[in-house]
Formats: structure tokens, sequence, C-alpha cells
């Protein structure tokens, strides 16, 4: 084994060649490696060869750093060749031969890297051939500019000598890392899911290469079918878990397609993926092109060119894509604001935003951004949840559903509170299907997030200063503005600052049956949050706010977020009056979180439960006795189509 070592503040390094046995290191000079300094323990750590990965024993008084984790005296870690042990002010590398022992997981990421550093070489060779601006402008047709690009990326290869014979071994696990992205693709992009690009490019164009060869497609096709088969893809009930079994399982079946990949076939494959990766640096959004089209994905994190993070299942995780540098990125995140009519400059370095598909886009740039462009996507699911699809998930029970059901359709006013990411605005989209179809809605947001089923709907969306920092909207104008529209319901995305006090107004004007949601983590802490929000608009006594909270809010749902991913409703209670000794708002629960299992009914019946049995909008037996389960749809929907029904007969016949 070799241990290379040297001062962190050095360039040059010593290298120690030593046995299979335990490893020494310290200052002692009868370690194996010697570090000379007085920072450095006599005896600091051990290194052990075990069952072919390198363990570190940490001996000394002094901690070390192996990789980013810190090992204190005592503690001893698993590390692999590639990890950096720091035992200030040394830092040493190991170079064993135990490739074949990493994980699954370090060596795709390996491959990932090496296929990454081949994207950048060539593109750079590129960047010499080509101006590749004028090559995005240029007034050719699209499919000539990227067979323009292709034939030279095809010259680069040869002249890097990519494909010569002694990087076979290496093209053949990086045809299957290849494989294993294009079938990922082909679940991703399946017929049925929308896609989402740059409005210029649809996703054929750039996800077929120009340059295709028939008899090499029919060949790389029957092998991906055959993938298929052995995955049992069509067993998998939806994209999600197709797309996890592929992940998790490719590399258990890759064995099998291995002999079957010849020169020709593997130099082929290789060369598809790296004109789909470059031609999406070139005309698309680089590595986020098919993130952001991909129904599992839920948000994109963007931290440093070579740090891409994303949510899926509730569970954030590496992607295992990068940038091929910072200047890409930076790039590409211009090309994505400018696609909203947005700029993003040094003078303008923050950028909030929604994509055509509905997506919320934040992105931030040097110098606000120390580490380089950072940009976050927030996605939408591309079908409109229902309750019925919030009960499947356990967000919500079946009792507390209906519960939820009757009081909309009564007009009782709701807010949906919760810490961020717990899934507010979806809740509040869902609660907006009850909303019957004859009524008039506004709904007011910062960037458009909200899709209602109805179509009597008139959706405001705020604007953000221009350059010379006039021509502003905030929530509040499109506040005012509604109640000139003649609203029956009023629904505000979110209440963040002083716009608390005009949604409180409106709610106590008329306008029963609003909703909006608000920044909590519990139900009893809304009214505290809503105590600050009112006073950036006014300056109030806390009596008067306290007032208008109970007279115009009914309902509050609070949303919680568990350390799994999974969102549940924990709490539904009732703003239920003043106390008349302590002038608090008095927040009882009707439903909360209690057995750490399931959402339950506390027995305490709301004020006007009286008015929704008398509707017959609840029965009031669904708030102590759980349904059966298979009934559960059938009720609801049921329930939904003849109390909208009723609902628009009494209203009709009141005149209203």
């Amino acid at each position: 084994m070799k241990i290379w070592f040297n001062k962190v503040h050095e360039s040059h390094r010593t290298m120690v060649e030593v046995g299979a046995g335990p490893i020494t290191i310290g200052r002692d000079a009868d370690n194996a490696v010697v570090l000379n300094s007085p920072l450095v323990s006599r005896r600091h750590a051990i290194v052990e060869l075990q069952d072919g990965r390198l363990k570190l024993s940490n001996i000394g008084l002094n901690s070390c750093l192996v990789g980013d984790r810190e090992v204190i005296g005592g503690q001893a870690v698993w590390l692999t060749p590639r990890d950096k042990v720091r035992i200030l002010p040394f830092s040493l590398t190991f170079e064993a031969e135990i490739a074949h022992q990493l994980t699954l997981s370090e060596v795709e990421m390996h491959l990932q890297t090496v296929l990454s550093d081949l994207e950048l070489r060539i593109h750079r060779q590129l960047l010499e051939r080509l101006d590749l601006f004028d090559l995005e402008n240029e007034r050719m047709s699209l499919r000539e500019r990227i067979l323009l690009l292709e034939n030279n990326i095809d010259d680069v290869c040869r002249e890097l000598h990519v494909f010569d014979d002694q990087n076979e071994a290496l093209l053949e696990e990086l045809s299957g890392l290849a494989m294993r992205q294009l079938l990922l693709h082909e679940l991703i992009m399946a017929p049925g899911d929308d896609a989402f690009g740059p409005a210029s490019v649809t996703s054929n164009e750039l996800d077929i290469p120009a340059t295709l060869v028939p008899e090499r497609e029919t060949e790389l096709a029957t092998l991906l079918t055959f993938a298929k088969k052995k995955l049992q893809l069509d067993e998998q009930g939806d994209t999600t878990s197709r797309v996890q079994c592929v992940e998790d399982h490719f590399s258990e079946i890759f064995p099998l397609i291995r002999p079957h990949l010849h020169a020709e076939l593997r130099k082929y494959i290789l060369l598809r993926t790296l004109k789909k990766a470059l031609k999406d640096t070139v005309f698309g959004f680089g590595p986020l092109q098919d993130l952001l089209r991909a129904p599992t994905v839920t948000e994109i994190m963007v931290i440093a060119h070579d740090q891409i993070y994303i949510e899926r299942n509730g569970v954030i995780e590496r992607s295992g894509r990068r940038f091929i540098s910072e200047e890409v990125t930076e790039a590409i995140v211009e090309r994505i604001v400018a696609q909203v009519g947005r700029r993003i400059d040094k003078s303008q370095p923050l950028v909030d935003a929604r994509l055509p598909d509905g997506s919320r886009v934040n992105a931030i740039i040097p110098p606000l951004a120390v580490k380089g462009p950072c940009l976050t996507v927030r996605k939408f699911p591309l079908q409109r949840f229902t309750m019925e699809n919030m009960i499947d998930m356990g967000t919500i029970t079946e009792q507390a559903a209906l519960f939820l059901r009757a009081c909309v359709v009564d007009s009782r006013n709701l807010l949906v509170s919760g810490g961020t990411g717990t899934g507010k605005t979806t809740f509040l989209n869902v609660l907006s299907s009850f909303i019957p179809h004859k009524q008039r809605i506004v709904t007011i947001e910062d960037t458009t997030e909200l899709r209602l089923h109805q179509e009597h709907v008139v959706s405001l969306e705020g604007r953000p200063p221009n350059v010379e920092g006039s021509g502003a909207y905030t929530i509040r104008d499109l506040l005012k503005n509604a109640l000139r529209m003649r609203p029956d319901r009023i629904l505000v995305g979110e209440c963040r600052g002083a716009e608390a006090l005009d949604m409180l107004q409106a709610m106590n004007t008329g306008h029963d049956g609003s909703m909006t949601t608000v920044h909590a983590n519990s139900a009893s802490e809304v009214v505290e949050r809503l105590e600050v929000l009112v006073l950036m608009a006014a300056d109030l006594p806390v009596v008067s706010i306290h007032r208008q909270i109970e007279s115009a809010v009914d309902i509050v749902v609070h949303i919680s977020r568990l350390p799994g991913g999974q969102r549940l409703v924990t709490q539904i209670s009732e703003v239920s009056g003043i106390d008349p000794d302590t002038q608090q708002v008095v927040i009882r629960d009707i439903f909360n979180y209690r057995d750490g299992q399931t959402l339950q009914p506390t027995g305490y019946l709301p004020t006007f439960v009286d008015e929704l049995v008398r509707r017959n909008l609840l029965d009031v037996q669904f708030l102590y006795a759980r349904a059966a389960s298979g009934a559960v749809h059938e009720r609801l929907e049921r329930s939904r189509g003849v109390i909208n029904g009723r609902i628009i007969a009494k209203e009709e016949s009141d005149g209203r």
C-alpha cells in the first residue's frame, strides 16, 4: 500500500510504501508513517486493511478528519482510498488495490465523475472549435445546429483517443452507466408525462441524436427491452416504482448484458450519451434537463456546479449529476431565468420566478451566493391531488376529510399552517376543490402555484420592481383590488407580511369561505404569527388584533412533516373565542395527532356543528367512529355531488 502525505499549505508530497499489516501513524520515529509536528500525537492513528476495506482508529489525544467526518480519540471509521485524511497540519491519501471491494454506489459515483470529466474536456475542445453562442443563435434550423455539434463531438473524441484499445475496460463500465441512464430517461419521459424545456426546443429534438445508426439503435433497443423484462418493470405500479427499481437493481442484471456489448456498440452508446449531455448544455438546461421533467423529483437544489441535490419521496439526496463548470452553471441559470422574462446579473443577483409548467424557481448568484450560483426549483405534480389521494397517502383520515369538506361548503374561513415544505399550498389546493362551482374565486399569490378545478377563477400574481425600482405590485395591492372584483371567496397563497391584516379584513367583510396559508409550528402559534404580521401593517393594540383574528378565522389546519419525509395533518382546530380573563384567543383541537399513528377526534364539537348537521353537510358520527375504509371514496364523491347540488339549488332559491 502507498501512502502520500504533505503539509496542508505545501504542494510537495511524500510517499511511503508499507506492507499489508497494521500501519501506525504518529510523530515518533518507530511509526510506519512519521509526521513530524508537535500537533501530532506520538502514536496518533492505526490503519488496517480488513475484508478489503480500510479501517482507521484514532488512538491519539487530538482529533483527525476523514473526509468531512471528525474522528476523536478512541473512535474508528471505515474509509476508501479516495477519502482524504487530515491529521493537522498534514493531509494523507491512501493508494491500495481494493477497488473491487468498493460499494456499488461508490463505483457509480466514480464512473459518473469520470464521465463528467470527459464531458468537460470535450466541451473545452468544442469552445476552441466553435463559437457556441453564435451556434445557439444561428439562423439555421435546430436540427442542422445539432448535427454540426454532434459531428464536432465525433472529431474531438478521435483527437482525445477516447476509444483507443487501452480504454476498453473503462469504456465497458461507462457504457453500462450510460445504458442505466438511458433506461431511466425512457421511464421518465414515457408517454403521458408533460415535457418541459426551452420554448423553442421540443423534447424529441434534444433527446434523440441527429446522427442515429439504425443497426446500433436496434441492438440497443433489444438490450433495453431485455433489461426491462429482467427487472420486471411491467409489474411496478407507477413511474416512481419503476425508476426506483432501475436505480436499485440495474447493477444486478448488467452482468447478463455485458457479453452483448461489443466494441462498436460500446462506442455508440457512450457517444450517444456524450452527445445528449453536451446538447443539453448548449441548447437546454444541462444536467437539470431531465430532472425538471422527472415526475419522481419534487425539488431540485443546486449548491455548486458539482453538487446537485433532489428531493424524492420527501427525502433529500444527491442526484449524481453535475455541471461541467461554474461558468456553465451560471449560463444555464441565466437561461432558465430569461425564459420567464426575468434577468439576473451582478446588479440584480436574486430572482424569484415561476416557470411555464408552474414550478417555482429561486436563483441567486455571486456576490450574494458565496460558493457560486445557487438554484432552487420547487416542482409541482403533473396531476392535481384530490382528498382521496390525501387519504390514500395517510396525510389525513376519512373523518377529518369529511369535516373539512363540510367546513368549506359551509363557507367557513380556513387557515392552513405549517413549516417550510410541509405541503401547505398543495393542501390548500385540495380544499379549494370543495368550493361550489357557481361561486366566483379570486386567487392572489407571489408566484402562481394554485391550480383550481373550478372554471370561474381569477388568478392574480404579484410583480417585483423593475430595474429602476418601480412598478412593483404586492399582495396587499392585489388584495385591495380583489375586493373591488366582486369575489365570493378570496384565496391567498401565503400571508408572510403586512397583507395578513388585509386578509383578516376581507374575511370580516362578507367574503366568507376565504382561505390562506401561514408559516407556524403549531395551531396555537398561528395567533402569535398573525400578531407579528398584522403589526407589520399597522400599530394596533394586541387586544384589537386578537378580536380581528377571532372574528375572521374559523378553522386552523396544521400540517407537519415527519423525519422520513411524510406530510401529515396533525391538528384541526377551531378559533372558538376570546378568553374573558386573559383576553387571549382560544383555540380548541377538534382533531389532533395524539397516539403517534393517526389523526384522532378529541371529542370537542365546534361551535357551528349544529349548522353543519342542520344543512346535512356532516353526520356527527364521523367525528367518533371510523367508517369502513372501502366506502371512503364512494362517500366523499357522493357527498360532494349531493351537497354541491343542494347548496347550488338553495342559492338559486334564495336569489343569490
